[in-house]
């Protein structure tokens, strides 16, 4: 069944805004945008960039490329058109939701940065407290007629978009697969190419794959201790295999057939064949463990993203190297519950995260921090970036097909999985749903059926959003 409600994240956003009116806020925050003209022929403009990264600290690569990069030709470039542009750098290193904390107290009282980077799962909670606005409402046509958007997949597009409206630019994301051992592949009897098309080949691949001594099969997160790696590397991709989201339409999934299909899953994987060890999903240090046990050998398929790859087997300075990592790894889409039966009729499925940047609505100059937008997410923003970076995914086509092409899972991930991906739904409330999607799959990891762990999730979201009598079958 679904739960509908159509208050979504309100309940998260009033407690934030009472905790925000508690900080002594003014009222004159909350601006849905203002003229897009406003001091469009201005001559001299100062904008402030906000970013959690800093010098030395917290995503201090990024620091750099503001610093060295976009500050420095930004300003000679418009140096060049007449206008004396004085770009500031408001720098921070502290956790996510500090960072989360200071932007949205800036933006409620109408001061904050004019460009500002958020996550991409905080678009709705801020769109809908006012603190954030649609671009076109800030820079107006200017907005449409960028031709960046032509390379931006649809689908990468949505991690900044809520209400079907672009509140902000992707600057980066990332995909899920299927890694895979093609040593212990073989040992098993089964393809180097190996490329599942039904949970039901996965399951195949993990029963050959037990009669290898001393391998776990395989590892699809599952639990609380794993957090949003449970739900982000297992359960949503699976339930967008089903065909299935878990918010769409204005409600909340609830123990729909996708959503015990899913569970169903998991207690094939930890039930009574033990494909999977459902012990370490109860360690607190669990999902590191996984990643060494891949790392040894020890471990033939894990569902992750590209981080795996590029921070954790790297064996240039990854956080468990896997010497023979290029030879050794193998990497396949996930695949529907059965050809077909995904989101959009797809065959194959994938979730992704991302960041992104908004124009801040109560900017002094909307045109000028619109161009300093598209500047930062030009193809030569995004090339400097990956100099001084390394290689990442960018939301731009363009860039990842040169960017990439030295690396073949970064590419195969740009290429082939960010046109049919997924992203969570950016709601204030999700991370509390999130909780109750990593209850159930402990719970069938524990040994309860999938249909009373469904059963046990429902209630869990029914607390969480409110019953108000409109739960459809």
């Amino acid at each position: 069944m679904r739960l509908n409600t159509g208050l979504g994240g309100t309940a998260g956003l009033l407690a934030a805004a009472l905790v925000l009116a508690a900080c002594g806020s003014d009222d004159d925050g909350g601006s849905a945008g203002g003229d897009p003209s406003q001091n469009a022929e201005a001559t001299e403009v100062t904008l402030t960039i906000t970013d959690n990264a800093i010098a030395g600290g917290k995503n201090s690569e990024g620091a750099a490329w503001i610093t060295d990069y976009v500050i420095p030709e930004f300003t000679a470039m418009q140096e060049a058109n007449g206008v004396d542009v004085t770009v500031e750098f408001e720098e921070n290193g502290v956790d996510d939701e500090d960072y989360k904390t200071k932007i949205a107290l800036d933006l409620q009282s109408g001061g904050g940065g004019d460009i500002i980077s958020i996550d991409g799962i905080w678009t709705g909670e801020f769109a809908e407290a006012g603190y954030i606005a649609p671009l076109t409402d800030i820079a107006g046509d200017a907005v449409e007629d960028w031709d960046g958007w032509e390379q931006i997949p649809e689908a990468v597009q949505q991690a900044m978009t809520f209400d079907d409206e672009a509140y902000g630019i992707p600057v980066g994301t990332d995909g899920r697969v299927i890694y895979f051992n093609k040593e212990l592949f073989a040992q098993a009897g089964l393809p180097e190419d190996w490329q599942p098309t039904s949970w039901d080949e996965i399951l195949e691949a993990a029963r050959a794959l037990k009669q290898l001594d001393g391998v776990t099969p395989l590892q699809i997160n599952a639990g609380v201790p794993m957090g949003e790696a449970t739900t982000m590397q297992g359960f949503l991709p699976l339930l967008a295999g089903t065909g299935e989201q878990i918010w769409a339409d204005d409600t909340w999934t609830g123990a729909t057939e996708g959503v015990t299909e899913v569970l169903d899953f998991y207690a094939q994987v930890y039930g009574e064949e033990q494909l999977g060890d459902p012990l370490l999903q109860q360690e607190a240090q669990g999902r590191d463990t996984s990643f060494q046990l891949f790392a040894s050998g020890q471990l033939g398929m894990l569902i992750e993203g590209d981080y795996l790859w590029r921070s954790v087997i790297n064996p240039d300075g990854g956080i468990a190297p896997m010497a023979n990592r290029d030879e050794v790894v193998g990497w396949a889409k996930i695949p529907a519950r059965e050809p077909g039966a995904g989101l959009n009729g797809q065959d194959f499925v994938s979730m992704s995260g991302g960041t992104g940047r908004v124009i801040n609505p109560n900017t002094e100059f909307p045109q000028q921090a619109w161009e300093l937008m598209m500047f930062m997410n030009s193809p030569e923003a995004f090339e400097a970036q990956i100099e001084i970076a390394g290689a990442r995914i960018t939301p731009r086509d363009d860039v990842n097909a040169e960017a990439l092409a030295g690396d073949p899972l970064m590419e195969f991930i740009a290429s082939e999985v960010l046109p049919i991906t997924a992203y969570r739904p950016a709601l204030a409330i999700y991370p509390q749903v999130s909780v109750a999607l990593q209850e159930a799959t402990a719970a069938v990891a524990s040994g309860t059926s999938a249909e009373d762990a469904a059963a046990g999730y429902q209630s869990e979201l029914e607390g969480i959003v409110g019953d108000d009598g409109s739960i459809a079958d």
